[in-house]
């Protein structure tokens, strides 16, 4: 019988290598990513389930910080119009996440928002690359559901 070539071997390796270690390490980048927004918001990282992470900042609003092909943030609220300050807290952590100015994606988020209210369906904003979306139902539980990411690259 002959030994495998030396490029089937490493083949082998670099696919064991980079399938065991993606994972683990998408996991610490996203563990990273929660721990650096919370601390800039004041906030405690909450537990994590599969590839997301709850942050819970001041003022009682819980984030989900997702991560898969690219991270995504969110905030859920009661309210079908919630407070200036649930905005303004998913749009610095946005700026955290997606690198844009919290104030560009504010103004998203709210423009966002008021399409999802206005028209009752989910809106999209989709600018450089990133995009803020928006769910409004004013009968259901949560109320509001707007979550802010990076487009992921085709």
């Amino acid at each position: 019988m002959r030994p495998p070539s030396v490029p089937l071997l490493l083949s082998a390796f670099w696919l064991v290598v980079s399938l065991g270690g993606s994972g683990p390490a998408r996991a610490d980048d996203c563990d990273g990513l929660a721990g650096h927004i919370a601390g800039a918001m004041g906030g405690k990282v909450g537990r994590r389930t599969g590839p997301s992470i709850d942050i819970r900042v001041p003022g009682g609003l819980k984030l989900d910080l997702t991560c898969r092909a690219e991270p995504i943030v969110q905030a859920a609220s009661a309210e079908p119009t919630p407070s200036a300050a649930y905005f303004a807290d998913l749009a610095l952590a946005a700026e955290i996440v997606i690198g844009e100015s919290a104030g560009a994606v504010q103004a998203a988020i709210a423009t966002a928002h008021a399409t999802a209210l206005k028209e009752r369906r989910k809106s999209f904003i989709q600018q450089n690359g990133w995009s803020a979306s928006c769910y409004t139902d004013t009968s259901g539980s949560i109320r509001t559901l707007c979550s802010v990411g990076r487009i992921p690259p085709e």
